[in-house]
């Protein structure tokens, strides 16, 4: 909620506060969930401490970022079945990629050519 990403890797858990400005952000909790968002803070902090996270537990194929990002939102889902890497991928990571992808393809194509972007009628008079 503050901008701190944790990031885990053979060194264990870090906190970054820049850094990531190129990442893709992935929104997990739903509005009406207001009081998971006022908890999320102190949850993955305390999740980070776990022995698990440690970094000699750390393994590239098997225990890896992925992995501890997978165990954060699988312990919200209290309840509920826990997602699989391929759940999870298909249900979160993938839509947001694509979109991602579109979009830079057609920043790619705009920044290359001569193209002026003006607001239409109705967005200068919302705004």
């Amino acid at each position: 909620s503050a901008g701190v990403v944790y990031n885990y890797d053979q060194e264990g858990v870090h906190r970054a506060t820049s850094g990531w400005e190129q990442c893709i952000s992935i929104p997990l909790v739903q509005p009406d969930m207001g009081e998971l968002l006022q908890q999320w803070d102190s949850l993955l902090e305390e999740f980070s401490l776990e022995e698990a996270w440690l970094p000699h537990r750390y393994e590239e194929q098997r225990h890896n970022c992925y992995s501890f990002a997978l165990a954060f939102v699988n312990r919200l889902r209290r309840g509920r079945a826990p997602l699989s890497k391929a759940q999870f991928s298909q249900r979160f990571l993938l839509p947001r990629t694509a979109e991602a992808s579109r979009y830079l393809t057609l920043h790619r194509e705009l920044a290359h050519s001569d193209f002026y972007i003006v607001p239409l009628p109705q967005q200068q008079q919302q705004e």
